[in-house]
């Protein structure tokens, strides 16, 4: 399993389809073949392997799969790995993580229906490391977000403000919390701001942990009607620019949905942050809170239709950790 976990990481980190890896074992525990799944489109980890033991000369009968991932029992753009791991004489399926999809769920219980020997929930927790949001996207169905995973990213004093009444707000928080927020920004699939933040701040939306740009760049997303300036750092002419001409955050979901966005961090500002929350579309907070006071200035969030303490919108603390001077907490809605 640990071998079908070292494959699996060698799958495409952003991809609407889970990282999954497939070891088959002959019955005295000898390696026959391996495989991994490639990306969207592409065959899944068991076919793969399959096909790797094909090319070795070697057949599955009487032999063991360990997969990352329950092999999933629905047809879409390649077949069912329970069938194809039944049909090539497979008798035992050892796999790490349950498919919890509505529709790709339930190949462990067809197998075992079959009369093969299933055994489940080996390395579950390394397993699931390498594809937490994916789980998390098909975990939350059905949420207000559909499939994918909207992170509300803010940066903010002790008093809630992320701006003094001037205007400035480089930098509340320090090295450190910069730096984590680059390194979410690194593992995430698009990030979202409004033209408002565009136009004042000017920012790049560039993957910079340390300093450094990661291998992986997210889609850089504008929301809003307003044009951008020529020369804007967002748009660096590299295709990764993605207009969204409106104010409703679902249309923007259903546009990075449209392209296989699954992860989402929202940076925006106030106006922004408030639509998503307003819209019930965010699963998770993250907080960076800086021991600043400035007792005026802009807010983290503007109106959110709240009127009393009994209907504020609660939040489930979910970790606290310190980042030098700051600390990060993050809250999640459920």
């Amino acid at each position: 399993m640990l071998r079908a976990i070292e494959l699996a990481a060698l799958g495409p980190e952003h991809d609407p389809n889970p990282r999954v890896g497939c070891v088959i074992l002959a019955p005295d525990g000898t390696v026959l073949a391996e495989g991994f799944h490639r990306g969207a489109g592409t065959p899944h980890a068991e076919a793969a392997a399959l096909a790797d033991l094909r090319a070795r000369g070697h057949s599955a009968r009487g032999a063991t799969a360990v997969v990352t991932l329950e092999p999933c029992r629905h047809t879409g753009r390649t077949g069912a790995c329970s069938v194809a791991l039944l049909a090539a004489g497979i008798v035992r399926v050892v796999y790490a993580v349950d498919d919890p999809g509505a529709a790709s769920g339930g190949g462990g219980e067809a197998l075992r229906g079959a009369g093969i020997d299933v055994v489940p929930g080996l390395e579950a927790d390394r397993a699931s490391a390498l594809i937490a949001d994916w789980l998390g996207t098909i975990r939350s169905e059905p949420e207000p977000s559909g499939v994918l995973r909207v992170i509300l990213k803010t940066a903010a004093t002790l008093d809630g403000r992320i701006a003094a009444t001037d205007g400035s707000s480089q930098w509340i928080t320090g090295r450190q919390a910069r730096a984590h927020a680059h390194a979410v920004r690194a593992h995430t699939d698009a990030l979202v701001v409004g033209t408002g933040t565009v136009l004042a701040d000017n920012p790049s939306l560039t993957a910079r942990p340390w300093g450094v740009e990661s291998p992986h760049q997210p889609l850089r997303v504008v929301v809003g009607h307003r044009p951008i300036p020529v020369g804007a750092a967002v748009d660096r002419g590299d295709g990764r620019l993605v207009r969204v001409r409106s104010h409703d955050p679902q249309q923007v979901l259903d546009e990075l949905l449209s392209r296989g966005v699954r992860h989402v961090v929202v940076e925006g500002g106030p106006t922004l942050a408030t639509a998503f929350l307003r819209a019930g579309i965010v699963n998770e907070i993250h907080a960076y809170l800086a021991p600043l006071l400035l007792g005026s200035g802009r807010s983290v969030v503007d109106d959110l239709g709240t009127t009393t303490l009994g209907d504020a919108h609660r939040w489930h603390t979910r970790s606290i950790e310190r980042l030098g001077d700051d600390v990060l907490v993050v809250a999640t809605a459920d």
